[in-house]
């Protein structure tokens, strides 16, 4: 029998949060995703729609970077996200407001005759602190939900950040270390319960398929391979253009990405899934091909570059945790500044920093449909 996901190093996420955004405690088998601290993702917000403002601004001031792009090697993109051989252990400086998958449970192993509904679950972030208001704005976030019809018992499975979202974004720079101190990670949470009035009330549960227990079997030993060897959260998607055929140079990785490599197993095992329009949040970044600027020890190393060790603590400096609100608005300027202005960002990207030459419309967050898996493609696919 499987174990809880996110068990990690036990007492792990239960002090106070460091930074960033939190995620409520599940109760009654809520996936609900917030927190106490939230200004830098409303700040996001803010640049999103800030950015969709006409743009007239100069270039990035980071020519001898865009240069380095010329004689870079050819790399593969997007980037492939990295995977890793076991999960390991979180530093003890990581803590979270909110407890990781607190009324987690094992998956129970399902007879191969039991016949189980699958439910799409979508409710608006931090549903619980601000009501709908996110939700419309079509920033949410995604669950499976799954119905025993043979035992009546419901269960929902959905993947978010252990430490929440703010630390999965942005780093700490912590004035004992030369590098800027990441605490990243996200697990799949498991549990016994669907909360209806959470995920109907402001959201979506809706049937859209019926799958039998063996393939729920199959799915569970999936899930556990997906979740020790996927362990980190990436909030961006970075594109040439908001055209849906530029070039994709990341991906993101985070709920919604769960749900639909989930939605996609399930389909090769077996499922059919209904034809309805499926909808996901995702938050854009846009820029020119990145150039590859290294790792921490080549950055900030005994050998390391100290001038670019340097630039990219600066960038990072104004998104800093526990700032006064003098200090959280001069710090916004200073984000206006390096990224719509002078159009550049750093990006942490499997442990590795990026520069980005941004460009307009710079960022945007979106909400668009991404269709439910075509079995008979899938099959093809497959060779079946």
């Amino acid at each position: 029998m499987l174990r809880r996901f996110g068990d990690y190093g036990s007492g792990a996420w239960k002090a106070p949060i460091r930074h960033g955004v939190g995620m409520r405690p599940r109760t009654r088998g809520g996936g609900r995703e917030g927190g106490g601290q939230a200004p830098w993702a409303l700040a996001l917000l803010w640049l999103a729609v800030v950015a969709d403002l006409p743009s007239a601004w100069g270039g990035s001031g980071f020519r001898q970077q865009q240069q380095q792009q010329q004689q870079q090697q050819r790399r593969q993109w997007p980037v492939p996200y990295r995977r890793f051989e076991f999960r390991p252990k979180p530093d003890p400086y990581c803590q979270a407001q909110y407890t990781f998958c607190p009324t987690g449970s094992p998956i129970p192993v399902m007879k191969d005759d039991d016949i189980l509904e699958v439910f799409r679950l979508q409710a608006p972030v931090w549903e619980f602190k601000y009501g709908d208001l996110l939700g419309h704005l079509n920033i949410m976030h995604d669950a499976i939900g799954f119905r025993n019809t043979m035992t009546g018992k419901n269960y929902t499975m959905e993947w978010y950040e252990l430490f929440q979202l703010g630390n999965c974004t942005f780093p700490h720079l912590r004035p004992e270390m030369n590098a800027p101190f990441w605490c990243n990670q996200g697990a799949a949470c498991f549990f016994e319960g669907i909360d209806d009035f959470h995920w109907k009330q402001n959201g979506t549960l809706v049937l859209i398929a019926t799958i039998s227990g063996k393939i729920f079997n199959q799915m569970a030993n999936w899930v556990k391979q997906d979740n020790e060897t996927g362990i980190y959260y990436e909030t961006w998607t970075v594109q040439a253009s908001p055209q849906k055929e530029s070039t994709t140079w990341f991906e993101s990785y985070d709920c919604s990405k769960f749900v639909l490599r989930t939605y996609k197993k399930l389909a090769e095992l077996g499922a059919k899934f209904k034809k309805i329009e499926t909808n996901y949040t995702r938050i854009f970044l846009y820029s020119g091909e990145p150039t590859y600027v290294g790792n921490e020890t080549s950055i900030f190393g005994p050998a390391g570059n100290k001038t670019l060790a340097t630039a990219i603590k600066t960038f990072y400096y104004p998104f800093r945790p526990h700032l006064s609100a003098k200090e959280f608005l001069l710090s916004l300027v200073k984000i206006f500044d390096s990224v719509l202005i002078h159009r550049h960002f750093y990006l942490f990207y499997n442990f590795e920093y990026w520069f980005l030459p941004m460009k307009p419309p710079f960022i945007k967050i979106t909400y668009e449909e991404i269709p439910l898996p075509n079995n008979t493609l899938i099959s093809k696919t497959l060779g079946h």
